[in-house]
């Protein structure tokens, strides 16, 4: 049974990086392509792997604290969680979909802090549930600077 619940984390998290890339992917050629890109910006064939796993870890993360026992913390990471996965699809949304930069600049610090209170809980109730999320608090550290760095270029 224990293990169904990976089952069911791993399609809710691939189910958003899929609806997430339904809005991205026909950017790409387009729209995207016609917008000065920072020097440190890195290849676009890098985006889907990097994701891939993210959002592998991700699932396996909130697994692994859903498997510990009932507490105030575990409810409260698991909820910060979705939260933080709802902020992640959104930001595709309104930077691809969207092409509002500045608006997915101010959502992606918002991420962010959604991503560290999540690691903070996740963390006290299982320290690798934490520690799984910290390769996605660093690259999206990173996508917070290159989202603003599209964001002076391209105003």
């Amino acid at each position: 049974m224990k293990w169904l619940g990976l089952a069911l984390w791993l399609l809710l998290c691939y189910g958003v990086a899929g609806l997430g890339a339904r809005w991205t992917t026909p950017e790409i050629p387009g729209w995207y392509r016609t917008l000065m890109r920072p020097s440190f910006a890195p290849p676009n064939w890098i985006f889907g792997p990097v994701w891939t796993l993210l959002y592998t870890l991700m699932a396996v993360a909130v697994w692994r604290v859903s498997l510990t026992p009932p507490s105030t913390a575990r409810t409260l990471g698991i909820l910060l969680f979705l939260i933080q996965l709802a902020l992640n699809l959104a930001w595709s949304q309104i930077f691809f979909k969207q092409h509002w930069i500045g608006a997915a600049f101010a959502e992606v610090l918002c991420l962010w802090a959604a991503i560290g209170g999540t690691i903070l809980l996740f963390w006290r109730v299982s320290p690798l549930g934490g520690a799984l999320l910290l390769p996605y608090i660093v690259w999206v550290s990173f996508a917070s600077v290159l989202n603003g760095a599209y964001w002076r270029l391209n105003s």
